[in-house]
């Protein structure tokens, strides 16, 4: 695990409250846009960011977020540019956790080796990449190891005791449980279901457990946030992006995740629980 990934997790911990992961789509609705959100994401409340790379044939993507990929690619988005919005990013702030999240197939045009050194020179701290299985991300992972970066793996409410295991081999940053079978922005999951999975979760594994897919609302995002070491929300930001002016994007998007930080912020105090 990167270091400003620990230490970000550590003081969430200490504080007794979850972390908020703000999700956005690079280049969307276009490069200068996005870095200009990107760059107000901590202020607003983001505790971790992940920051998706345009691809054109998403696996576990619902319409939302497919449409940013869209938008970006025609604002002439790519993994390139991607590196460039981190690296930007990182010289405006040293210690939120940048996550870069997207598919394989840029990864492996680019080269494991490659892209490993691109991500460290850029102050990224690890990738979420989702149709790469531990089986085939020997060669990542090896290249990875050398700049110290994280590779976070996803859980489903389908993956069992034995898939679990082959899962979290290798795994670091934070384990992301992805609370529905389907799409991003799909239905949510229940807060019962939440608090099993997380339970089941950290007897396998000492890894911060996040959660998300479907999480859209305050409400929800507090009721995650009361079981869960994060909560990621990534539709709801970018529907906000297309839901009017580009020019006032950036305003739109940064005062939705400062009513989710709001939430997630405050969910544990309004309950007295601790974690």
């Amino acid at each position: 695990m990167t270091t400003r990934l620990s230490a970000k997790f550590a003081a969430l911990k200490r504080a007794n409250r979850a972390a908020l992961v703000t999700y956005i789509m690079a280049s969307d609705p276009d490069h200068e846009t996005c870095f200009e959100m990107l760059r107000g994401l901590p202020a607003a409340g983001a505790d971790v960011i992940e920051l998706g790379f345009p691809f054109t044939d998403p696996m576990a993507d619902g319409p939302s977020i497919q449409k940013a990929a869209l938008r970006a690619l025609k604002a002439g988005g790519s993994l390139r540019k991607t590196l460039d919005l981190a690296r930007r990013f990182r010289e405006t702030n040293a210690d939120t956790p940048l996550i870069l999240m997207g598919y394989a197939n840029p990864i492996e045009t680019m080269g494991y080796e490659a892209f490993a050194s691109a991500i460290h020179a850029s102050g990224a701290d690890g990738v979420i990449i989702v149709d790469l299985p531990p089986e085939e991300d020997a060669p990542l992972r090896a290249a990875f190891t050398k700049h110290d970066l994280s590779i976070i793996r996803l859980a489903t409410p389908t993956t069992d005791d034995q898939r679990l295991t082959k899962v979290l081999d290798g795994a670091s940053g934070f384990l992301y449980y992805v609370s529905v079978a389907g799409v991003t922005g799909a239905n949510a999951a229940t807060s019962e279901h939440v608090r099993a999975a997380v339970a089941r979760l950290k007897r396998a594994t000492d890894l911060p457990i996040a959660v998300g897919f479907g999480v859209r609302e305050p409400a929800a995002a507090a009721e995650i946030a009361r079981a869960a070491d994060a909560v990621v929300v990534g539709s709801a930001f970018v529907d906000e992006i297309a839901s009017g002016e580009a020019g006032q994007a950036v305003e739109r998007v940064l005062q939705r995740v400062k009513l989710l930080s709001d939430a997630v912020r405050g969910a544990r105090a309004s309950e007295g629980t601790s974690r």
